[in-house]
């Protein structure tokens, strides 16, 4: 019966997946809703950032070395501005290793002449085709601090033959935090018009996007309080343009994001496109006027970070970004999937384990649902304490399933057991499930945390395999086979709980539950080893719970 009602649970979660898709899903692009991007975009007086970007082959550190450079440190972050286009384009995240088997750290940002060219930069542009203003090849100086620290902020320069220089005052905090002051000087008697922006441009899709449905990964924003969403193949089908009064943009991966947050009370339009690299940006709408002898100026921020909730809701809250904690991708289920990782949290730091942390929940959840599968199990017991009348009534009725079926409902009634009572605890916690499943999948604090013995990270699958007794022959199996000693242990638990429910009537049926718990292990195998961690658990605490209400219940039945 529990098995009748995983499946039944299962097929149900698809469903709710269907009609998710159907009814909250993001709608489809229109001729009508393209319409309206379009007149958007005709409607700003924004200048558009049109750059030549030909991507080249040359590697990373080879393309470090063909500008000169300002370092940046503190921290959590390196790196280096180019002093080629002063664009921030080399970053390297100094806590977070490539792998669980490297000490190589992340690098994030690289220079535009790269491969893999990932950069930040910023400025302000005019509709005044006469002026000439910074490019991606201009030259900029320093003057004072010739590096960055969460100290000592660094000041860029620029000057043109037309009397007007271009400045950037950076600041950087402790963290991820990049605060731009940037300027320009007029020392001419001739007016203009200037409009800032900030852009961030990226070369190729990384060669680590994980392309599952359940995370998102590429350009987003929210804009006026909307969250935006687009896939790397979406803007090179079609670019997307919007004008707001607030928000933010950015690219994220599953672990790391890039993003810029415009001057604060200006209108600007936000344009993520492909044009053989991809990019996001925003312009402002309102120009700046410089004035004769004067001087404009406005502030932006860049945030260059691991997805760390702390350092995310930190941001936010600071720096009163609406929605930023968006960045991280909690889902639609973030009603549960934000309590989960709060509820982790809290228990991680009681026990220093995430492993621990998921038993602690696991067991809190069984706790919260203990009323309720009470109530399954106790009409469970009934169930099969009712199976050898149900075989006597099929023997009897054997020849008639009207009066089977009817005699059946009988007896139900007058036992007051209903069949499909079991359902409801499984059914209620399978978005638990799906929720968890989410939070061991997008969270950079379960990256390379160790439980006990060879779970060395609870985010990735369990690394042994029952095809070479778990290591004990010294031989490697394919990936497809690396069936691990926790989903055995999540199976075998299956497999007991299957015999403390009723049997299926039905031999045929039987059979194939049979052999449901080795299905369901073969699919979870490659599952965080987290989440098979928490079902086996569950499956335990779920069997204790079975076995002493099953013991308590009796069923007096007259034949």
């Amino acid at each position: 019966m529990e098995t009748r009602n995983i499946i039944a649970a299962i097929s149900l979660s698809a469903a709710v997946i269907i009609l998710y898709s159907l009814f909250f899903a993001p709608p489809p692009v229109t001729k009508e809703n393209l319409t309206e991007k379009t007149k958007t975009e005709q409607n700003s007086d924004a200048p558009s950032l049109d750059q030549k970007e030909n991507v080249t082959e040359i590697s990373r550190e080879e393309a470090l070395q063909k500008s000169e450079r300002i370092q940046f440190e503190n921290q959590s972050i390196v790196g280096s501005i180019s002093l080629k286009g002063a664009a921030i384009d080399d970053l390297t995240f100094k806590e977070y290793n490539v792998s669980l088997e490297s000490d190589e750290k992340v690098k994030f940002l690289a220079p535009r002449s790269s491969k893999e060219g990932y950069i930040i930069e910023s400025g302000f542009i005019t509709t005044d085709k006469n002026i000439d203003i910074p490019n991606a090849d201009s030259i900029w100086s320093v003057s004072g601090n010739n590096k960055l620290t969460d100290q000592y902020p660094i000041k860029l320069s620029w000057t043109n033959d037309q009397g007007i220089t271009f400045e950037k005052e950076i600041a950087l905090d402790d963290k991820f935090l990049f605060t731009i002051k940037q300027r320009v000087i007029n020392s001419t008697e001739k007016n203009y018009d200037f409009y800032s922006y900030g852009q961030i441009i990226r070369n190729q899709i990384p060669e680590g996007l994980t392309d599952f449905y359940i995370l998102h990964e590429g350009p987003i924003a929210t804009l006026d309080e909307e969250l935006i969403e687009e896939d790397y193949d979406d803007i090179e089908e079609k670019k997307f343009s919007r004008t707001a009064q607030k928000g933010w943009l950015g690219l994220g991966d599953k672990y790391y994001i890039s993003t810029l947050i415009p001057p604060r009370e200006k209108e600007f339009k936000t344009t993520m496109d492909y044009k053989n690299k991809y990019r996001i940006n925003f312009v402002t709408t309102e120009p700046l006027e410089l004035t004769g002898n004067s001087s404009i100026e406005e502030n932006l921020q860049v945030i260059v970070a691991a997805k760390r909730v702390d350092v995310i809701d930190g941001y936010a809250e600071s720096l009163k970004i609406d929605k930023f904690d968006l960045t991280i991708d909690w889902g639609f289920l973030y009603f549960l999937t934000r309590p989960l990782f709060t509820a982790l949290e809290y228990f991680f730091k009681i026990f220093g384990n995430y492993g621990l942390a998921i038993i602690a929940v696991t067991v809190c959840i069984r706790v919260a649902f203990f009323p309720l599968a009470n109530f399954s199990f106790r009409s469970m017991a009934k169930m099969k304490a009712l199976q050898p009348e149900m075989a006597r009534l099929k023997e009897v009725h054997k020849d008639d399933k009207m009066k089977l079926q009817q005699a059946m409902m009988a007896l139900y009634k007058k036992e007051k057991v209903n069949p499909m009572s079991g359902c409801l605890p499984i059914l209620i916690q399978i978005p638990v499930f799906f929720a968890l499943y989410k939070v061991l999948f997008v969270t950079i604090e379960m990256r390379h945390m160790p439980f006990y013995g060879w779970i060395q990270d609870l985010s990735a699958k369990d690394p042994t395999s029952i095809f070479n007794l778990f290591g004990l022959f010294p031989y490697d199996v394919p990936s497809f086979l690396v069936i691990g000693a926790w989903p055995v242990a999540m199976g075998v638990s299956m497999w007991v709980q299957q015999k403390l429910n009723p049997a299926p009537t039905d031999p045929m049926q039987a059979k194939i539950f049979m052999f449901f718990p080795l299905f369901l292990t073969v699919i979870l195998a490659p599952f965080p080893s987290g989440l098979v961690i928490y079902w086996t658990v569950n499956n335990i605490l779920t069997m204790a719970q079975q076995v002493v209400i099953m013991k308590r219940t009796t069923v007096k039945t007259v034949t």
